[in-house]
């Protein structure tokens, strides 16, 4: 750890050493050539769609833009990605957002798309004696630190009258969680699509809670602050490629599956699950938007989960965002 950078040992603060040293693998010197934009995806998100349509290159080509694609486990390891200029762009819940503006990495909210409510959840083993949030009061629980499911854990645990002090969490990104999960070294997991979906298929497993009855943040669309205020109209461009893929998705969820399958290492059955779960709709990031950030970004500080307070205000792009007169 001693040779970690300034903004290594921040970040590390707020989400562990472990999954940002596992981060540092993924994370490729910046690419020489001025035109070429370096998109960082994972396996659920509109962006691993237009890769396998190859979409966004033809959308890109006319401004002069390449894409070089990047793949992560998980939005914490996208984000630290994106601070050691590894990548430009990329796509995250919430609140990985969150703990990167806490450990100050220049970087701007440039979209947003509505979280689902049964796209991620709490599980456990069918054969598990434990079938409420209060059940789980002591015992251990598998989960990203810093991820969307890591927000999801919390709201579940005040609602029920509890706090991450009365948990006991362990912190694995989900191929570790899975193996931990299925081994019984943990209690619970809670995860997102489509680990959630492969789950609730190739094991026996019995949902805790999901999203229902508690709020469901935004997901994010992300840009360095460098490569956002250089470069617009790219980001205009691949936003309205997202606009216009997600609204396909939305009525071809099927055919979407087949394409995405293969790419993505997972059956149609469960890519076309978690696809149907999902609302997608590319939406600026307004004021209203922004405000609900802040409602996530607030309650991780009441929590102590990020050490100081963040304003996500001042991490919105002020460009215009061209779709934001649309539909």
């Amino acid at each position: 750890m001693a040779h970690l950078t300034p903004w290594l040992r921040r970040i590390t603060t707020a989400l562990g050493a472990s999954a940002l040293l596992a981060s540092i693998a993924f994370i490729a010197p910046a690419h020489a050539a001025d035109q070429t934009v370096r998109v960082g995806f994972q396996k659920a998100g509109l962006l691993a769609v237009l890769k396998a349509q190859g979409s966004l290159e033809k959308k890109l080509a006319p401004l002069g833009y390449k894409v070089e694609w990047k793949e992560f486990p998980a939005g914490p390891q996208l984000l630290e990605a994106l601070n050691a200029n590894g990548i430009d762009f990329g796509y995250t819940g919430a609140p990985p957002a969150v703990f990167a503006q806490a450990a100050k990495t220049d970087f701007v909210y440039v979209g947003a798309e509505p979280g689902g409510k049964s796209n991620e959840a709490l599980f456990v083993l069918e054969s598990s004696p434990f079938r409420t949030v209060g059940d789980l009061k002591g015992k251990r629980i598998a989960l990203q630190k810093g991820s969307s499911s890591n927000y999801l854990l919390v709201q579940l645990l005040k609602k029920n009258g509890l706090s991450f002090a009365d948990i006991q969490p362990i912190y694995l990104p989900p191929a570790d969680a899975r193996a931990a999960f299925e081994s019984g070294k943990v209690d619970a997991w809670v995860v997102w699509d489509p680990y959630y979906a492969l789950a609730q298929q190739s094991l026996k497993v019995r949902t805790v809670a999901d999203y229902e009855g508690v709020p469901s943040p935004f997901n994010f669309y992300e840009a360095t602050r460098r490569f956002a205020e250089g470069h617009p109209k790219a980001v205009n461009a691949i936003l309205e490629q997202l606009r216009t893929s997600g609204l396909w998705v939305t009525k071809h969820p099927t055919e979407t599956a087949s394409i995405l399958a293969p790419s993505l290492g997972l059956s149609v059955p469960i890519v076309e699950t978690w696809l149907k779960r999902v609302p997608y709709g590319v939406t600026p990031v307004t004021a209203e938007v922004a405000a609900t950030q802040q409602r996530v970004a607030d309650l991780f500080h009441e929590q102590k989960l990020i050490p100081t307070p963040v304003v996500v205000s001042q991490n919105v792009w002020q460009a215009n965002f061209s779709l934001a007169a649309k539909d």
